[in-house]
């Protein structure tokens, strides 16, 4: 009798463990930032207090870049986003966004303002870096005038050079 009841317990917790299992296997994995895809949506606010809604943004190519001032990387990075903006000025079919990743605003803006750096700076919410996919920092996604990642780039990269340039004059000229 006693090993009835232990058969028993066993398989109840066997099927408790079977029905877990399907139910997670169910579950809809959440479509991350890639190339070919539409952008993932989001609102956030700048350390100005402005709500920055990306499919407002839609008709203009988006350079979306994620850093943080603890991250080398990205200081490295930094000095060429910002002649990269600078060289945009104007152009009304093009911004850019950086969005700070796991970072306190206001050691970020102590950097910027000791660095000369003045792009807008996005304060996540730990859902944006999610919906993105972000492995570290710095990752750039640029995003086309129709919502569509075009690029993501791992890493910094030099942004004021003739091909970066180029590429971008191409993406904002397109229909």
């Amino acid at each position: 009798m006693k090993n009835k009841g232990v058969v028993l317990l066993i398989v109840f917790i066997a099927g408790l463990a079977a029905v877990a299992m399907l139910s997670k296997s169910r579950e809809v994995p959440v479509k991350k930032a890639a190339v070919g895809l539409s952008a993932p949506d989001f609102q956030l606010r700048d350390t100005e207090d402005r709500m920055w809604d990306l499919s407002s943004l839609k008709g203009k190519v988006v350079v979306l870049n994620f850093w943080a001032s603890w991250c080398d990387s990205c200081k490295e990075e930094n000095p060429s986003l910002q002649a990269l903006v600078n060289s945009e000025k104007g152009n009304e079919r093009f911004v850019f966004a950086s969005v700070l990743y796991k970072d306190e605003p206001s050691k970020a803006l102590e950097y910027m303002k000791k660095n000369g750096i003045d792009f807008p700076l996005l304060i996540d919410n730990k859902n944006v870096s999610s919906a993105y996919g972000l492995t570290g920092v710095p990752e750039t996604f640029i995003i086309g005038k129709d919502g569509i990642v075009r690029e993501k780039i791992i890493g910094p990269i030099k942004w004021d050079t003739p091909e970066i340039r180029a590429a971008i004059d191409k993406l904002t000229s397109e229909n």
